[in-house]
């Protein structure tokens, strides 16, 4: 006998006896079978004199789970068996089909797996800085290393970086500087026409995109384009093990992998918002010309007047501190992947995320730098 059941006024008790192994569980079945709880909204089960192996445990999970079904709501005299308790924890489940109050309960209502919650997103999160500032620490280091002897700067390797971040890149980036310059010039000038102020549509075109929008956009742009691809291709070479390959032979990864991208990438984002900020500048003074009437030679004037001498080395100067900060991410991420191709994909994604976070994060920074110094 595994299982009696007695009917109450409100209820049906259910006693679980014996061991509820994979050897019993016909005749398991058999007795499950026959309980009758028609016409009774709650079962109660008391399974602390039964001993379950994972199979017995899963044939009272898909028992409980099919009266759950059908409307009786169910409840344990005591703790509920921990291989049932497994096996709602490995369905994604705590409230269960079971009914029961100590698996329905949210886990943060629970000291102990509060706390043991917080332990481990504490030391997950100790153990991501440490990472961080390890990858930081051996690109340092590369870096230093590099400067020590030249054949380490691996010029070929450096050269296709260039290309693919920049040369490649040099449609999409002018395409969208052209039309933030135009749709720029097309809003300021849509409000200061009332004013009366149309010329100073030179100036909010020039200046915003010298100082801000064409290095930020830029960045941003290569961001998606090659901070996915440099978490990508690293991520890939985790999975196909040929990271590994390198330290096998002796090869240091990060100066193989991650340095050339880093000073490519340095090279190739300046470049690259020299480039905006000149069909920005194009954009902005085809729209004054064609919606304000403006005469391109008196847009060069206005736009001569209105640039300063630090407007341009303000954009600038931004370009290799946003490219550090894509091209670290990128890797870092790379170097991360571990195990599956969905992680690949989790860290190729986080890669462009921080890599956007961090420009916007440091043009902020620069915004405020800038206007300490009354730049």
């Amino acid at each position: 006998m595994y299982c009696v059941a007695q009917r109450q006024a409100d209820r049906v008790e259910l006693e679980l006896r014996g061991e509820w192994r994979v050897a019993a569980l016909p005749a398991i079945e058999l007795e499950l079978a026959a309980v009758d709880a028609g016409g009774q909204r709650r079962l109660r089960v008391d399974a602390r004199a039964a001993q379950f192996d994972l199979s017995g445990a899963w044939l009272l999970h898909d028992y409980l789970a099919r009266i759950g079904a059908a409307g009786v709501s169910t409840e344990f005299a005591g703790e509920p068996p921990p291989a049932l308790a497994l096996i709602a924890r490995t369905l994604g489940s705590e409230t269960a089909s079971v009914g029961d109050e100590a698996l329905s309960r949210t886990a943060w209502l629970d000291p102990a797996v509060a706390v043991e919650g917080l332990g481990r997103k504490t030391v997950a999160g100790w153990r991501l800085i440490e990472s961080l500032l390890a990858f930081l620490g051996h690109a340092s280091y590369a870096v230093g290393r590099a400067f020590v002897s030249v054949r380490r700067w691996r010029p070929t390797s450096i050269t296709r970086h260039v290309y693919d971040t920049g040369i490649t890149a040099i449609p999409i980036v002018a395409l969208i500087a052209f039309l933030i310059a135009v749709i720029l010039a097309y809003m300021g000038a849509q409000q200061l026409r009332k004013f009366g102020a149309d010329i100073f549509v030179v100036d909010l075109v020039t200046v915003g995109v010298l100082r801000e929008l064409g290095v930020l956009l830029t960045a941003i742009i290569v961001a998606g384009r090659s901070g996915s691809a440099f978490a990508a291709e690293i991520g890939a070479m985790r999975l196909n093990e040929e990271v590994d390959a390198l330290q096998a032979i002796g090869v240091d990864p990060i100066e193989v992998l991650v340095l050339p991208r880093v000073i490519g990438l340095v090279i190739a984002l300046p470049l690259l918002t020299v480039i905006a900020d000149g069909i920005g500048l194009v954009g902005g003074g085809l729209l004054c010309h064609t919606l304000l009437g403006m005469p391109l030679a008196q847009y060069l004037n206005r736009a001569n007047e209105a640039i300063a001498s630090t407007t341009f080395w303000v954009g600038i100067i931004k370009a290799p501190v946003f490219a550090l900060l894509i091209a670290l991410a990128g890797t870092w991420c790379g170097l991360r992947v571990r195990g599956s191709s969905r992680e690949l994909g989790r860290l190729t994604t986080l890669a462009v995320v921080q890599a956007i976070f961090f420009v916007i994060l440091a043009d902020a920074l620069f915004a405020v730098m800038f206007m300490e110094m009354d730049i």
